[in-house]
């Protein structure tokens, strides 16, 4: 008798900067928890979140992230004041905030948020240290990225 597998959603995936990856060059990733309140986990459960405009400071030894918004829901709690831009803190251990202290000090780079994603009932935020890109650098990204393509299609078409 064969168990039946239970039902695996599509993406865990909240939220996406999609234009970190164009703007810099990402150096490392961390994995960060998000300290949340009741009505912001409501309201990343309808995906009403945007990363894109975020970044990472670090401020007494502790990660916090300022620029994240959360659109609260229109049922809000009452007595609960949504300041959706409010800054949070990021859940890091010692040594990652160690290590993201001396690239940011030492290394000049930033940190910056790249995914927001749910890992189990626990929302993740994998940020990234990241160093800007020149002009020409986005330039032979974009000549790469247009050469893959025309090169995927070209090979489909060459096998027909």
């Amino acid at each position: 008798m064969a168990k039946n597998k239970p039902n695996k959603p599509g993406s865990n995936t909240i939220a996406k900067n999609r234009t970190a990856r164009f703007e810099f060059a990402i150096q490392d990733e961390y994995e960060a928890g998000v300290e949340l309140q009741g009505w912001e986990v409501k309201a990343i459960r309808s995906g009403k979140v945007n990363i894109s405009e975020s970044y990472v400071f670090l401020r007494n030894g502790e990660a916090f992230i300022s620029g994240m918004q959360i659109t609260p829901l229109n049922a809000a709690s009452t007595h609960v004041v949504a300041d959706p831009n409010r800054t949070r803190k990021l859940l890091l251990n010692r040594r990652e905030l160690d290590k993201l202290a001396g690239a940011v000090n030492r290394d000049g780079e930033t940190i910056i948020a790249l995914t927001m994603y749910w890992k189990g009932s626990w929302v993740k935020l994998k940020v990234g240290t990241a160093k800007g890109k020149k002009l020409h650098d986005k330039r032979a990204d974009t000549k790469d990225r247009d050469w893959q393509r025309d090169k995927a299609r070209i090979m489909k078409h060459s096998n027909r």
